[in-house]
């Protein structure tokens, strides 16, 4: 696992235990208790899809490899579907409706962020990025 995608693992986990210790001292909450679980279940995907691109994981867009098993056999953004229920989580956990305002920023970036991923991809792999494109979802 390369520096970035660490630290990006260190922080979300540190967040998820954060949450778990505030949760202890706060009043229960269904909305609360939904907006945690959104986040650790969201978080531990992200994790899981970061381990499976490897080293083909970056920050920007980039072709190393194109990976296709385990969630990326189903949808060629996991990190980015993740990320969206790990920060709605969030939102909810902490019942700030502004947050939501964050929320509806997020969603059109991420979509941005896998259009422009989507054409490196594209130009790197041809034929066998449009076939995986048309087998998975977003």
């Amino acid at each position: 696992m390369n520096a970035g995608a660490k630290l990006v693992t260190v922080v979300g986990g540190a967040l998820a235990v954060g949450l778990l210790v505030d949760m202890a001292r706060r009043p229960f909450s269904p909305t609360r208790l939904v907006g945690a679980v959104l986040y650790i279940a969201g978080f531990a995907l992200i994790t899981v899809a970061r381990a499976q691109l490897g080293e083909a994981f970056s920050l920007t867009p980039q072709a190393r490899v194109l990976v296709t098993h385990g969630l990326y056999s189903r949808i060629r953004n996991p990190v980015y579907i993740f990320g969206m229920v790990a920060v709605l989580g969030i939102v909810l956990y902490w019942g700030q409706p502004r947050l939501l305002l964050m929320f509806a920023v997020l969603i059109p970036l991420q979509i941005v962020r896998a259009r422009a991923e989507a054409r490196v991809l594209k130009e790197r792999f041809g034929d066998e990025y449009r076939r995986y494109k048309e087998q998975t979802w977003f």
